[in-house]
């Protein structure tokens, strides 16, 4: 390994021929540039859509009720029903490694008019009665104040959390904002914090321009009594919300009469069940990107090889030469597997440094236009580099050893023969 002969006869034998080192070179070059830019630009799409989650707990799902479509026990398909408070209850007590319920109410939104009003200012924001524990389901960051807590909720005080949109539609700028009122559908209640969110489209304005309050007092204020509009569950870590999610939709059910066979008055959207779906579909892009870019480099491969056998070939009166000298069949193939793992890793090594390059340049692109929609910050990790490298030193053996054997099998008084 550390012969400076054995190095120096590599560097002639590669450079003996430049034109069909090059040619040689391209195709390792080549498979390993397509391998890691496709990795990256699959990873780009993961995080993109990744992003799309957010923060919220992915083992979550949301259930809310619509009409029923069957009779059952008297009442009539068509009926309407509501989500109640002592359902949250129910659902503790017979479904278990349920983490976090929370039941919701909104009002409001861009179709709800002018449903905030601070002085002379009016906005048309969401507005959610919500308990404290919402903020372990869809995480935000609070930047002044408080949260909402229990005392919140047991006392059914008149609170509220604004968005960071919010803010800087009804205030201005370095205004205080804790203590403050906003009256909310004519209700006043006093801003006791301020928060953010992450989304996907930079400062994720929309998420931004949303109102908390206590569940209880939302229900006080705006006459829902123990009515729940929607629910958010969260199952343990251990658990998957998709497995309980029958056992939940079967209790509410239960309690409202609902057919056993009616699947359209309970409505839910399993988020685990979609994470996993973008799982798999990250599996099956990376798996592409790993068939295709391994394909192309074991072309590149092929060709080191072809090449390695012409080398031999045309060196075979030199080997027969060292044979008869004494030198030993062992030492001949050392030579040629070496001149193959030094060609096939230079050429991967400059593949790779194209890969990241092309890369660097992406990112720098997607860093001057702004965010992307389903595509974020492409890359590979150190590991998939290792990877390649790796993948590079055993395709290097493999494309020798054929040339290699072929060396060795020459029998030294034909190859003085040889013109």
């Amino acid at each position: 390994m550390f012969n400076r002969d054995r190095w120096k006869e590599i560097l002639e034998v590669l450079t003996s021929n430049v034109g069909r080192t090059i040619l040689t070179a391209f195709g390792v070059c080549w498979g390993i540039f397509i391998l890691i830019v496709l990795l990256a630009a699959g990873k780009g799409f993961e995080n993109g859509i990744r992003k799309d989650f957010g923060d919220i707990a992915t083992n979550t799902m949301f259930m809310w009720t619509r009409s029923t479509t069957k009779a059952f026990e008297g009442l009539p398909k068509g009926r309407s029903f509501e989500f109640k408070v002592d359902d949250v209850q129910a659902i503790e007590d017979n479904v278990p490694n349920l983490k976090f319920i929370s039941p919701r109410n909104q009002l409001g939104g861009f179709r709800g008019g002018g449903n905030v009003i601070r002085g002379i200012r009016v906005g048309a924001y969401n507005v959610y009665g919500d308990y404290p524990q919402i903020i372990n389901q869809d995480p935000m960051t609070v930047t002044s104040g408080r949260f909402l807590n229990h005392n919140d909720i047991q006392q059914k005080r008149k609170v509220a959390i604004i968005g960071q949109g919010v803010k800087s539609e009804l205030y201005e700028k370095g205004e205080e904002v804790l203590g403050t009122y906003i009256k909310i559908q004519g209700v006043n209640f006093m801003v006791i914090g301020t928060y953010k969110k992450n989304s996907n489209d930079g400062d994720g304005e929309e998420a931004q321009k949303e109102i908390f309050v206590p569940f209880t007092s939302f229900s006080q204020a705006f006459n829902r009594g123990e009515d729940v509009g929607w629910m958010a569950i969260t199952a343990h870590d251990g658990s998957s919300i998709s497995q309980l999610k029958e056992g939940i939709i079967n209790v509410m059910r239960e309690r409202h009469k609902v057919h056993p066979e009616d699947n359209r008055a309970i409505g839910y959207f399993d988020l685990y069940e979609e994470f996993n779906r973008v799982e798999s579909l990250f599996f099956g892009l990376k798996a592409i990107a790993y068939l295709v870019g391994i394909m192309v480099l074991l072309s590149g491969i092929i060709g080191v090889s072809n090449i390695m056998l012409i080398v031999v070939k045309e060196r075979t009166k030199e080997i027969g030469i060292r044979r008869a000298l004494g030198e030993a069949p062992v030492s001949i193939k050392k030579q040629i597997l070496m001149e193959s793992i030094f060609l096939t890793i230079i050429s991967g090594m400059i593949g790779i440094i194209f890969g990241a390059l092309v890369i660097y340049g992406i990112n720098s692109l997607l860093d001057s236009v702004g965010p992307v929609d389903m595509f974020v910050n492409p890359s590979v990790s150190v590991g998939v580099v290792s990877g390649a490298l790796m993948i590079l030193m055993v395709s290097g053996l493999l494309a020798g050893f054929i040339p290699a054997q072929s060396a060795i099998r020459v029998r030294p008084i034909e190859a003085l023969r040889t013109e």
